[in-house]
């Protein structure tokens, strides 16, 4: 009887002193302690933030808010949660830089007007409009040209300082001028220190995903569907950081340097509307240095130094020596030679399905939008709740019935494709323009089928690849492969 009693003793202790009975103690001191301590008052009392010199400033002067109280609902009257928004900046941002808040709002970064423009007069557009906000709204489109505005609205533009951009982890930022100056990582605020000059990071936010910019990094995005991509085989999550994995190709020659993109794309030039970047003659031109110097070049041993704002490098600018540059001026476009590869997708179809059928897409469920990911995975699972079958238009957030899907019939690089842009002069061409887009209705109808809109060359434009490299040896062969084509077209 004595050993049952021991024994039964030893189990009271146990179960007294188990880890479950700890943890709830724990939970109870740490909920004693927080009902009876005293909150520390204001903003900071809550929040903890370190900030850069030039906006060590009060909470309230941005955020507005009531500081040096002790309760959240009274500290929040009057609250500002994004400053930095569009609708708010000239009250926070603009008690300081009103000029460059008002040059920021006619500018092609913010207003995103000629990409808008270019799109729309495909579709037979007859006006042009001066901003993004100005694309009408319509759910159910009569014409080619309001499908497209569908389009733009709620699958093209997560890319603008109205929205915080797509929940991928390298591309979710901040609104406004925060989208440049502010450094955010999976949609979350790394520091309240704001950036002088934005560094690639803030630029790739935006230019990613076949963009100009994230050739610079000789990145180019697999294709779509599950067996094009890696890991091939897997069906766990797995990292991208940008919505879809890149092949990792050249970079461009001024990035392996070590130079950063504002190093050529000025703020002063990027925040107005007439946004003009340098040329390449304009460092390595003799004649056009001769003429004046960029603010950010100094001659100096008899060479020429450009300083770069990254962390201070320098480098000797390398000028136009070679023959070529005399026998083909003013006649050949310098990527024409130098480009090492060229985004080249051809024939992009956007197709609006408002049919809630999602099993064609079951290879097809990365998007590079994460809305339109997140619905396909989710509706696609048996198990899971069904999502309504709507996407947001991403300027209002508003949400409107269909989704819009995205592929292309082929994805390349290799073969730098070539044409001429207005003045005669031969450039790097990209198929921008090469744009299908169809709409399949709730009762299945098709209203438009791959309707291609109106625009010259098969939606070839002129554009600059930043994957500069050295011409090389066959320099020759490519202008005159051009020329013996256009030759043959013209017999």
């Amino acid at each position: 009887m004595f050993h049952y009693l021991i024994l039964f003793s030893i189990t009271l202790l146990l179960v007294a002193c188990s880890p479950e009975k700890e943890k709830l103690e724990s939970k109870d001191t740490v909920q004693h302690k927080i009902e009876t301590q005293e909150v520390a008052k204001g903003c900071t009392g809550c929040h903890s933030m370190h900030l850069d010199a030039s906006h060590d400033i009060g909470c309230t002067v941005c955020h507005l808010g009531v500081d040096n109280l002790e309760t959240k609902d009274k500290s929040h009257t009057g609250l500002i949660a994004l400053p930095a928004h569009p609708d708010n900046m000239e009250k926070s941002c603009g008690q300081c830089h009103l000029d460059k808040v008002q040059d920021i709002r006619h500018a092609l970064h913010f207003t995103v007007k000629n990409e808008v423009n270019l799109v729309r007069k495909q579709f037979s557009a007859t006006t042009t409009l001066d901003s993004l906000l100005d694309i009408p709204v319509t759910s159910m489109p009569a014409t080619a040209l309001a499908l497209a505005d569908d389009m733009l609205r709620r699958r093209c533009l997560r890319c603008h300082p109205y929205t915080s951009g797509d929940r991928y982890p390298a591309v979710s930022r901040g609104t406004g001028c925060a989208s440049c100056h502010l450094q955010f990582y999976e949609g979350k605020l790394i520091s309240h220190s704001f950036l002088e000059k934005p560094t690639d990071t803030q630029c790739l936010q935006c230019h990613y995903g076949n963009r100009v910019g994230f050739d610079y990094y000789g990145r180019y995005e697999h294709d779509m569907n599950d067996e094009y991509r890696t890991p091939y085989t897997t069906t766990d999550d797995y990292f991208r950081p940008y919505g879809i994995e890149y092949h990792q190709l050249t970079a461009d020659i001024h990035q392996q340097k070590g130079m950063v993109c504002v190093d050529c794309h000025f703020g002063n030039q990027l925040m107005k509307s007439d946004m003009k970047s340098l040329t390449c003659g304009e460092c390595h031109s003799l004649e056009k240095l001769s003429n004046g110097l960029p603010p950010n070049i100094v001659y100096q041993d008899n060479s020429y130094i450009l300083h770069s704002l990254n962390e201070g490098m320098l480098h000797m600018v390398p000028l136009m020596t070679h023959p070529a540059h005399t026998s083909y001026k003013d006649k050949v476009g310098c990527q024409v030679c130098h480009a090492q590869w060229a985004f080249n997708d051809k024939e992009t179809h956007l197709l609006r399905s408002d049919i809630e059928d999602y099993d064609d897409f079951e290879r097809l469920t990365v998007q590079g939008s994460s809305e339109v990911e997140k619905l396909l995975l989710n509706n696609l699972d048996y198990d899971a709740e069904e999502l309504p079958h709507v996407m947001t238009d991403k300027i209002t957030g508003k949400a409107y019935p269909g989704l819009w899907y995205k592929g292309f019939v082929t994805r390349r690089w290799e073969a730098v494709p070539l044409g001429r842009d207005s003045t005669g002069t031969i450039q790097v061409m990209r198929p921008l323009l090469d744009l299908h887009l169809s709409w399949i209705d709730e009762d299945e109808d098709v209203r438009f089928d791959a309707v291609h809109g109106e625009s010259p060359a098969n939606g070839m434009l002129p554009y600059i690849p930043h994957t500069t490299g050295k011409a090389g040896l066959f320099y020759k062969d490519r202008i005159e492969t051009f020329l013996q084509a256009e030759r043959k077209k013209k017999q």
